[in-house]
């Protein structure tokens, strides 16, 4: 499976370089060298240098040598290919899975993931609704994708009718 590691945004100078919204947190997918294939096109693009500036990424393509080439990437998704880091987990690879509590207790299906503004929120839909859980190890200790389920240690209340995200309308 191919995933978006970054989306061109306008092009920066004349030499073809271009600012990047960066999409993955793996910096090896946007190393000098590494090959990313252009969503939509038959198009491969070998990234030749990488820099941040003014709290921007920008990169130049070995491929993309003037602005106009960089102005005709501009929205262009760069793809990679999923690959497995320790700890780590792919939204797609969390949905579907079974949330238990320790003991063994059904709590929910987890339905996605969500980015949140201290840490990523998992997401478990409950026979009440959906209640998003701090994506971390202290409450969510165990992730089993190959078993089907994760175990959630969640603190009193979190799963309780009130505790139900607002957005769900309960």
């Amino acid at each position: 499976m191919q995933l978006t590691a970054a989306i061109v945004g306008p092009a920066n100078g004349l030499r073809g370089e271009v600012i990047l919204d960066v999409r993955s947190d793996d910096p090896d997918v946007l190393a000098p060298g590494a090959c990313l294939e252009v969503a939509g096109r038959d198009l491969a693009l070998t990234v030749r240098a990488v820099r941040t500036h003014k709290d921007r990424v920008l990169a130049s393509f070995e491929e993309c040598t003037s602005r106009e080439d960089a102005e005709a990437l501009r929205g262009a998704r760069l793809l990679v290919e999923e690959h497995e880091e320790e700890d780590a987990w792919y939204p797609h690879q969390l949905t579907g899975l079974e949330a238990r509590t320790p003991a063994g207790e059904v709590l929910g299906t987890v339905s996605g993931l969500t980015p949140g503004a201290a840490q990523d929120l998992l997401l478990v839909a409950t026979p009440n609704g959906r209640v998003m859980v701090p994506f971390v190890s202290a409450l969510v200790p165990t992730v089993d994708v190959e078993g089907g389920l994760v175990v959630i240690d969640a603190p009193p209340g979190l799963f309780d009718d009130q505790a139900v995200s607002e957005r769900d309308g309960k």
